[in-house]
């Protein structure tokens, strides 16, 4: 069973995040091992269909060899907190903030990461006793929304998701992001040739 501290103990080295929306599975693998040759050791599969969830179990198996956890993402039903579990998720993640998913993903052992966007969710949220929250969509918050939020509420660890690229990554985590997430630096090559410097940045 994880806790909430996964998020930091993965993050220590190199405070990234890696996405995989809406890709096969092989091409998933492919990503999950150019993440974990980096350095990244949370990654993201997002389960919206069947496929998805295969894909999830397969990304889980691979990370269990590699040292690293894969996530469910977009888990915005009990239905798909049931996929996850199955799938071997290490933790899930919404776009929005559901007691009810927090409660059950907490109940099955998994860390959650709901999104959230105002002051009031982010209230809200520690209410329910969960403390790594999503800043989503961070790019419509703006890179120093979360170190904003870190006033009123210095309990809370934000990681920045939505719009952040590897060119404007170091401005959300300089803002007060504790961890940012990446989609398509990872499948996107011009930006991918970047991310070992970034991430080299990153680790000093």
């Amino acid at each position: 069973m994880a806790g909430p501290d996964m998020f930091l103990e993965r993050s220590s080295r190199v405070p990234v995040m890696a996405i995989l929306r809406g890709f096969d599975p092989r091409r998933t693998l492919e990503l999950c091992e150019r993440a974990w040759d980096l350095g990244i050791e949370l990654v993201e599969v997002p389960i919206q269909s069947s496929e998805a969830v295969n894909t999830l179990a397969l990304a889980a198996e691979a990370a269990s060899h590699r040292g690293a956890v894969v996530g469910a993402g977009t888990v915005t039903t009990m239905e798909r907190l049931s996929a996850a579990v199955s799938a071997g998720a290490a933790f899930t993640v919404a776009p929005g903030l559901d007691p009810l998913i927090v409660e059950a993903s907490r109940d099955a052992g998994l860390p959650h990461l709901p999104g959230v966007g105002s002051a009031t969710e982010v209230g809200r949220a520690l209410q329910l006793g969960v403390t790594w929250l999503k800043a989503f969509p961070a790019y419509e918050l703006g890179t120093g929304w979360a170190g904003a939020m870190h006033g009123p509420f210095p309990e809370a660890h934000f990681v920045a998701t939505g719009g952040v690229t590897v060119a404007n990554a170091e401005s959300f985590l300089s803002g007060g992001s504790d961890i940012v997430s990446l989609g398509s630096a990872l499948a996107d090559d011009a930006q991918f040739a970047l991310l070992p410097d970034l991430i080299e940045r990153l680790g000093k």
